[in-house]
């Protein structure tokens, strides 16, 4: 009887959780409904997607060694051998631009993850919590923010050396008060809502208050800020790595690559033009992607 007892009560217990998960799955089916009709949203989309398939890829789509250097072919112009032809040790710029694919969203997931998950817990904690916490949560946050992004991160870089992970340590540090702030004005709006007020009067606890009431509703415009974010990482780390302070050489990373280019602007105009190309088109395609979250995500836009 015990164990027919237990089956039943976890086959209830299945049965209550695919009731609750029926509306978020409506929800998101509805959403990828919205994205194939959103022209610009499906541009990004496609865009991100090929971005991210060229960098799992990656090491069966070059079709050189990327660091592999060979004098003899050194500055050779785009041809059918090397598309995109070659840099000034003789590195197929092709290979490289697809190796730095992995190299540049590896940095924007780990800066844009770490600033989305810290920066929006605090933010949620100190608009639930309210007085003290908020507070001081919010001076340290604003404390932050005074300081330019760019100018911060670089002091940081440059105090900490040049290479690629501390780069990432730099933008980690930076990043996460935008979404604090984000964050925080959600949470104040959603604490004020009838649910929420009707949840803390029955005794909800403020754990299952915070994510089974708070952190849902405010997510969207967190995603939708994390999803432009992504290409302001990869555009801000090629900058840190093209005066100096990124990924050093012999590194495919693409910031890199186009400090090295504008050396030879004039005479291999393609070792800057590929690199630059790529970037350009990855921060589009998360731009238009983010754009077309922001009217889907929005309830106000979407219907």
């Amino acid at each position: 009887m015990s164990n027919a007892r237990a089956l039943e009560f976890g086959g209830s217990r299945i049965e209550q959780w695919k009731k609750e998960m029926r509306p978020i799955a409506s929800e998101i089916k509805y959403s990828l409904h919205l994205i194939r009709t959103h022209p610009l949203a499906l541009a990004g989309l496609t865009i991100i997607l090929a971005l991210v398939l060229t960098a799992a890829l990656a090491p069966w789509l070059t079709p050189y060694d990327p660091l592999a250097v060979d004098l003899q072919y050194k500055l050779l112009p785009p041809s059918s051998i090397h598309v995109f032809g070659t840099d000034d040790l003789g590195r197929d710029i092709l290979s490289r631009v697809i190796a730095g694919s992995r190299i540049s969203l590896q940095i924007a997931i780990m800066v844009v993850a770490f600033a989305f998950a810290f920066g929006t817990s605090l933010g949620i904690v100190a608009g639930f919590y309210g007085g003290a916490i908020n507070e001081v949560l919010m001076r340290i946050t604003d404390m932050f923010l005074s300081i330019p992004s760019l100018i911060l991160a670089l002091v940081i870089a440059a105090a900490l050396g040049p290479s690629l992970y501390n780069v990432m340590l730099s933008l980690c540090a930076t990043w996460w008060p935008w979404y604090t702030r984000l964050a925080r004005a959600e949470a104040l709006s959603v604490r004020e809502k009838q649910y929420t007020e009707a949840a803390r009067m029955v005794g909800v606890s403020s754990f299952r208050l915070i994510f089974r009431h708070m952190l849902p509703n405010c997510l969207s415009p967190v995603i939708v800020n994390a999803s432009m974010d992504l290409g302001f990482v990869i555009l801000t780390a090629a900058g840190l790595s093209f005066i100096g302070l990124g990924a050093q050489p012999p590194s495919p990373e693409w910031g890199a690559m186009l400090s090295l280019g504008r050396t030879y602007l004039r005479e291999a105009w393609w070792i800057a033009t590929f690199p630059g190309l790529a970037i350009l088109i990855t921060v589009l395609g998360f731009n238009l992607l983010g754009d077309g979250l922001r009217d889907i995500l929005d309830p106000r836009l979407r219907r």
